[in-house]
């Protein structure tokens, strides 16, 4: 797994449990962490998805 695919997925897990916790207390702030969570996801699947493109063009 590509190193930034890990780091993304990293933050996406702690964008989640923050959106939890925020929500969790009624705070609106956890908005900004489930936008947060959907901009690393998507990180994290063009990272895997480029390098499975450059080891299939690497074959």
């Amino acid at each position: 797994m590509p190193r930034l695919a890990l780091y993304s997925l990293v933050v996406c897990a702690l964008a989640v449990v923050a959106a939890v916790v925020s929500f969790g207390q009624g705070s609106w702030l956890g908005i900004v962490w489930v936008l947060l969570a959907g901009l690393s996801s998507n990180m994290a699947w063009y990272y895997l998805r480029r390098a499975k493109a450059a080891r299939g063009a690497g074959e």
